[in-house]
């Protein structure tokens, strides 16, 4: 990349008077004025000029053009703007890289599922990884069989990223594999986001909560907090023996999903050790946590609560006191 080589021919009489302005720029030898022409194209939102952009992605001597160009094609999820973002997933200077990861990253379009999924087999982590996150939300289809391959990748991101994309195709067939990295994977992080993932589902299997009940004891509280969030969202009335023991983990984040997860719970299938239980979280120093405690007290539906609930109605907190109001009107209603 020597020289500038731009295919700028182009009919003026056709564009718009301020692109057949601006697109002459894009061959000037000041790459500052290269990148300012790439941003003033952008904001014209012009399709007809989205090839000069796209090769100046691809030829541009200099790498701010390059990643400016990268940065501005994510406004047109178009194939040949996707393609030349995925080419520039292996450019040789990383803010070029950063840029295309970003704007592929911002992808809605199933229809650019095809065009990502063969560079989630790169032989670089990072393209890989951007690939796959590019998916993500795409929800294609084409996508179930590259995650999945991606779970046993060496990398944390990439297995980070493959988790994302199967939490939201929600398939079924991602269950069992998703379940073993929620128990097994050697990082927090990902073991968190497959924990997460596998709230997917109306129902889980016994592997599936087995799981998630052990994850409540993993040695990271996040996965711990993730677990308990995933076992209420499951309904997983198995669990509430674990989630009332998770009232008195160390960290209060954990202690409010377990909360929220046994009001879940409640109602018929509520117990009167899990209304005591959340009862005495009403009087704890987080306001939070007495919040939520009153909350659940609601879905619980337990009488024997409604003493604790009155006081809780005279809380200095006026979230408590609100909530409290919320969860006596509630039970007093279903009685």
């Amino acid at each position: 990349m020597n020289d500038i080589s731009l295919p700028l021919t182009f009919d003026p009489d056709s564009l718009d008077p301020e692109a057949a302005e601006l697109l002459p720029r894009l061959a000037s030898t000041d790459a500052a004025v290269r990148r300012i022409a790439l941003l003033a194209l952008a904001d014209l939102e012009d399709e007809t000029v989205l090839g000069p952009i796209v090769a100046a992605l691809r030829t541009d001597p200099s790498s701010d053009v390059r990643a400016q160009a990268a940065e501005v094609l994510g406004a047109w999820e178009r194939t040949d703007a996707v393609e030349a973002l995925c080419e520039a997933l292996a450019d040789r200077a990383e803010d070029v890289r950063e840029a295309a990861a970003q704007s592929l990253s911002n992808l809605k379009d199933p229809e650019s599922g095809p065009l990502l999924a063969p560079w989630t087999t790169h032989d670089d982590p990072f393209v890989r990884q951007a690939a796959l996150r590019g998916l993500r939300e795409l929800r294609y289809a084409g996508a179930l069989e590259p995650a999945l391959a991606a779970l046993s990748a060496s990398e944390d991101g990439v297995r980070l990223e493959a988790v994302s994309v199967l939490g939201w195709l929600k398939s079924e067939r991602a269950l069992g594999p998703l379940t073993t990295i929620a128990a097994q994977d050697p990082s927090a992080a990902v073991r968190r986001a497959a924990i997460g993932s596998l709230g997917i589902g109306a129902a889980a299997t016994d592997e599936t909560i087995a799981a998630l009940l052990s994850a409540l004891r993993d040695a990271a509280w996040q996965v711990r907090e993730e677990a308990a969030a995933t076992l209420g969202k499951l309904r997983a009335l198995s669990a509430q023996d674990a989630l009332i023991a998770a009232l008195s983990d160390d960290y209060w984040q954990v202690r409010l999903q377990a909360v929220r997860a046994l009001g879940k719970l409640g109602g018929a299938n509520a117990n009167a050790t899990a209304s005591a239980a959340v009862a005495a979280l009403l009087t704890h120093a987080i306001s939070n946590l007495r919040k939520e405690a009153a909350l659940s007290l609601g879905e619980l539906g337990d009488t024997a609560s409604l003493p604790a609930l009155h006081a809780a109605a005279t809380d200095p907190d006026p979230e408590v006191r609100k909530a409290a109001r919320i969860a006596l009107a509630q039970i007093e209603k279903a009685h």
